[in-house]
């Protein structure tokens, strides 16, 4: 342990530094009106999110096109419960949308017909469909069983043979009159001569006398002529008897189907696409009357590819309800997790039917844009843009106010394919999507279709203003997650921690954290220790067990460079004094936990032309801010050393065993501090570390991360033991963010280690030099013992060295001139 610092009263420490009851807002638990959480009632709604409520109860109430809403803020920040909540209280009062359903395409047999019908109603047409075709397939058959249509198709047959007879009558004694013999023969009705009533044959017609052979054949071509004309009426009669047993059939088929048609009319009467629909039912049926003839009997199965191999299909005459509204409260919450093209606009699947796949109307089923017509869907953002085509689906079916469902595989294929193209469905639905505001901000300004889509903003706040109303809304939620998962009730002391918790996670002393997902993680943790511990309510040490417990699960990277921090590995000196060397403190962020690093920064000149680099910048492990801190660290010197002359240094800095990018500004202090120590000669005090960033004036800015890293070098000084000496450096600005650890703000009040606050570089240098700053006189000089005079001492003498190197005659680059 090295000695004690001795006191500096010129350099105001005392002044600056801060007081133990400055580290860390506390909430005393006796102000919270209640014993335990047990009182409380549960939270209704969320917390401290009026801009959010104001946009949400906006965007849901107006209706014109393009209105639907982005809700912006971090996962975790109760955005998806609180839409839910409204939108279920708004659906609840909305009227339950229509049902819609798919036809069979009378027509062309390709488009199916879609048919709007009022909420539950699309499932009784379907069931009615079902029972008509059963019906149709008992009655039709038991109509065609009856003695009346044997007795109508008899006469209608015998007619038929009638007139058929009294033709062929005529003809036989059309022929008879001309001594014509008639035969039939598969090739028609041949017409053979007669002589004394004995056929003639070709030989004998050949010696008969040349008016007699004349006589025959004018009399053969008027008989054959006569019977052309009776196989004419023959066909004729026989179409006559094909149509007169179709119209039997058709007026069969309709006697025993217009009682249930005339039923389904009635009850559907109100609604003329389906009375359209009937219509055609009623023709197509009328016109495959066939198919029901065979009392519902199904075809026994026959090899594929043979004709007819197919049973008929009375599948043409269902329903496909696509929405079906019945028994439904109000207007659908759709909450779609897995936004893929065909879930968000549906879909037309495929059957194996004989070896091939087949589709028809009925294999259409919906997206979760049918399901959410006439009411809400909730979507994430990231998970739409990572589905490919599913984002230009969703604007698509927006912007035309319809949904169309069409397959992929016809856009991208080679060749046409056939398949179904089902009418589209009108759209009326409000869209709200869930996301980042960084998602928001690049969607708003790469894709001139979004801003005309998503005109409402709801942005939900990372952060609460700590209040006493939001200490009695934390509570309520508390009170509100025990009860809905079974948990232990908190006493007060224990939500008062919480609280603290809160604002822990936000890094304030004025704000809580509105990411109620990271509070209700501790909520159920420390229900789960009070009961390990048999604590019939949760206390307040149970709360700060569970937050240890997290932390000992995700910070074994921090133990481990702790650990090579105090085996030397990593060099961090926490006592003595170092000239151009500094502690410095990043910011490690593993996602599930943040803690800080100490970095050692170090500076080395030497005589040049103004030159000072950055190791990191100059072989590009730097970022651009880290840079533009270091260019803002320059014009720091410059403006304060380089009134009369140049800068006559060349300089380097670095962060001394550092293999990662380095980014951020701040360290740009710390950086300044280091080069100032290595110009002025003065060392600096190793236990302390600083952070800050600074401006071109010398004022050091707030930066982020100030509680972890306060509480990183309070560690790394622990492990390698207090001195009383050592402490943090912090921005002014940032006192507002501390929420230190009870145990480095009960090492403060013990005095074994301190924090500093500073508002400017002259501040800082004076804690780390036991040097005054220097204020610059009227003549432009600095004292001589302080800081800024030992600088510009060193400047001044590097520039006459650098003026007499010019004179003795060498160039720039050093060497020496002719």
């Amino acid at each position: 342990m090295g000695p004690a610092e001795p006191a500096q009263p010129r350099t105001g420490r005392r002044r600056l530094e801060l007081r133990p009851e400055q580290l860390r807002r506390r909430i005393d638990p006796d102000r919270l009106p209640f014993a335990s959480t047990a009182e409380v009632e549960p939270l209704v709604g969320t917390i401290g999110q009026p801009r959010a409520l104001d946009a949400l109860e906006y965007g849901l109430a107006v209706g014109t096109r393009g209105f639907n809403l982005f809700v912006s803020g971090l996962p975790g920040s109760g955005r998806l419960t609180t839409v839910l909540d409204e939108l279920r209280a708004l659906a609840a009062t909305r009227p339950v949308p229509s049902d819609w359903v798919y036809v069979h395409d009378f027509a062309t047999g390709d488009r199916p017909n879609v048919i709007e019908l009022d909420a539950g109603r699309g499932a009784e047409l379907a069931r009615a469909m079902d029972e008509l075709v059963e019906s149709a397939r008992r009655e039709i058959p038991r109509a065609f069983e009856s003695e009346e249509y044997d007795r109508r198709q008899r006469e209608i047959v015998a007619e038929i043979a009638a007139e058929r007879e009294r033709e062929e009558e005529a003809l036989t004694s059309f022929a008879a009159e001309r001594m014509i013999a008639l035969r039939t023969t598969p090739l028609g009705v041949a017409s053979i001569p007669l002589v004394d009533g004995k056929p003639l044959t070709r030989e004998q017609f050949e010696q008969l006398p040349e008016e007699q052979r004349a006589a025959i054949a004018e009399a053969t071509a008027a008989v054959e002529e006569r019977a052309a004309g009776f196989l004419r009426q023959v066909r004729r009669l026989e179409q006559e008897a094909a149509r007169r047993l179709r119209e039997l059939e058709r007026d069969v088929a309709l006697f025993a189907i217009e009682p249930l048609l005339h039923e389904l009319e009635e009850r559907f009467g109100d609604r003329a696409e389906v009375l359209a629909y009937l219509a055609n039912v009623k023709a197509d049926i009328l016109e495959h009357v066939g198919d029901f003839r065979g009392g519902g009997e199904a075809m026994p199965p026959l090899p594929p590819g043979l004709p007819g191999a197919r049973p008929p299909d009375f599948g043409r005459y269902r329903v496909n309800v696509l929405v079906d509204n019945g028994g439904a409260a109000g207007a659908p919450v759709i909450v779609e997790r897995n936004p893929t093209y065909y879930n968000l606009v549906g879909r037309i699947e495929y059957r194996a039917s004989f070896g091939t796949m087949v589709t028809d109307f009925r294999e259409i089923k919906p997206g979760a844009l049918h399901r959410a017509n006439g009411g809400f869907l909730v979507l994430e953002a990231l998970d739409v843009l990572r589905h490919p085509f599913a984002w230009e689906a969703l604007k698509r079916a927006l912007g035309a106010r319809e949904v169309r469902i069409e397959s992929l595989g016809e856009e991208f294929s080679a060749v046409p394919l056939a398949t179904l193209r089902p009418e589209p469905i009108p759209l009326d639905v409000k869209v709200v999507l869930l996301g980042s505001p960084v998602l928001y901000h690049l969607l708003y300004q790469l894709d001139e279709d979004f801003r005309e889509l998503f005109k409402v903003k709801a942005d939900f706040s990372p952060e609460l203003d700590w209040t006493r109303e939001h200490e009695r809304n934390y509570a309520a939620f508390v009170s509100r997650w025990v009860r809905e998962n079974g948990l232990r009730h908190f006493e007060r002391a224990a939500v008062a921690r919480l609280i603290e918790h809160g604002a822990r996670l936000r890094e304030s002393q004025r704000k809580l954290s509105a990411r109620l997902l990271e509070i209700s993680d501790v909520v159920s943790e420390a229900s789960f220790w009070a009961e390990r511990k048999g604590h019939e309510l949760v206390e307040a040490a149970d709360v700060d067990l569970a937050i240890r417990k997290r932390e000992y699960r995700s910070n074994l990277l921090e133990e481990r460079i702790r650990e090579l921090i105090a085996d030397g590995v990593i060099t961090i000196a926490t006592d003595g004094e170092r000239v151009g060397q500094v502690n410095g403190i990043a910011i490690l962020d593993l996602g599930d936990h943040v803690f800080g690093r100490p970095s050692r920064v170090s500076a080395r000149v030497s005589l040049g032309r103004g030159r000072i680099e950055s190791i990191e910048r100059e072989i590009e492990l730097s970022g651009p801010i880290h840079s533009k801190g270091f260019l803002i660290l320059s014009g720091y010197l410059a403006a304060t050393y380089a009134q009369e002359w140049p800068l006559p240094v060349s300089a380097t800095l670095t962060f001394e065993q550092s293999y990662d990018e380095i980014e951020g500004d701040s360290a740009s202090s710390t950086e300044l501090y280091a080069l100032l120590s290595a110009l002025s000669g003065l060392p600096l005090r190793q236990g302390i570390a600083v952070t800050g960033s600074v401006d071109q004036h010398g004022n050091v800015q707030a930066v982020g991360g100030v509680t972890h890293k306060v509480e990183g070098f309070y560690a790394i000084c622990k492990a390698q033991g207090l001195t009383g000496a050592q402490g943090v450096i912090v921005p002014a600005a940032n006192v507002r963010n501390l929420m230190l650890d009870e145990e480095v703000v009960e090492a403060v009040r013990a005095g074994r280690f301190h924090v500093w606050t500073v508002r400017t570089i002259d501040e800082g240098i004076e804690l780390l030099t036991g040097r005054p700053a220097g204020r610059r006189r009227k003549d432009g000089t600095f004292p001589a013992e302080s800081v800024h005079g030992l600088v510009a001492a060193r400047l001044a003498e590097y520039a006459e060295r650098l003026r007499a190197f010019g004179e003795a005659g060498h160039d720039e680059d050093g060497g020496r001139s002719e």
